[in-house]
């Protein structure tokens, strides 16, 4: 796993021919996800290094619906697009975070959404780590975002410069459009993954074959205190 860096000075990364190969081939997988998507009115986004254009073999798709759809169509739109999920899980990394289901359509490429409204700071996770819509892929643009690193990625012509978010937190929030607040609590969140390891999450559960996302997780808020506040408060 990337482990977070602190160098001071900024760093010119140049891409080779066959980065450049990798990232145009990423994107189209990623494109045709999210056009299925978006004929739909489900409005995507492509989160991480996608977005940013710093991929590399082991890069993953995350595709990501930023408000909560119903879990029917999405799962039709995938099916009838020729996309078929492999697993279905509904997960809450802690208990003041949203619920989100998440469709798995091979080992590198996922397709998340929010079962209950984000809040705020919830959608800014996103911009921090760098967001992609479709018309910025199909622009073949590539946005500012941070990375597991907790480096800043800025693209170049060439490739992309990279400089710690430690110690700038603000100046990096300033550059990111985010609250000062998301940047400190992902800094915090990674130096401290990095320090005792990976932490288990709030919630983890498997769908079963016939279930749904929604009956799923009102199953989950029958027998779980905490995920009924979460769901009261922020409803859809």
């Amino acid at each position: 796993m990337a482990k977070p860096m602190k160098r001071a000075e900024q760093v010119e990364i140049i891409y080779d021919k066959k980065r450049w190969e990798l990232l145009k081939q990423l994107r189209l997988q990623t494109i045709q996800i999210m056009e299925a998507l978006n004929k739909c009115h489900l409005r995507p986004i492509v989160n991480g290094s996608i977005a940013r254009g710093d991929v590399s073999e082991t890069s993953d798709i995350d595709v990501f619906l930023p408000e909560p759809p119903s879990s029917f169509i999405v799962e039709t739109v995938l099916e009838r697009s020729g996309f078929q999920g492999y697993q279905r899980k509904i997960i809450q990394a802690t208990p003041l975070y949203a619920l989100k289901g998440y469709i798995e359509l091979n080992h590198q490429t996922s397709l998340s959404f929010p079962l209950v409204k984000l809040r705020p700071v919830e959608k800014e996770f996103y911009r921090f780590g760098g967001e992609a819509t479709l018309s910025t892929l199909k622009e073949e643009k590539r946005v500012l975002g941070v990375d597991k690193r907790l480096m800043l990625i800025e693209p170049t012509t060439h490739g992309h410069t990279e400089s710690t978010v430690v110690g700038r937190e603000k100046e990096s929030a300033n550059r990111l459009g985010v609250s000062l607040n998301t940047v400190l609590d992902r800094t915090r969140a990674l130096l401290r993954r990095d320090e005792v390891g990976r932490t288990g999450v709030f919630i983890e559960r498997e769908l079963d074959f016939d279930e749904t996302f929604e009956q799923a997780m009102k199953k989950l808020a029958d027998h779980n205190p905490a995920v009924r506040r979460r769901i009261r408060f922020y409803r859809k």
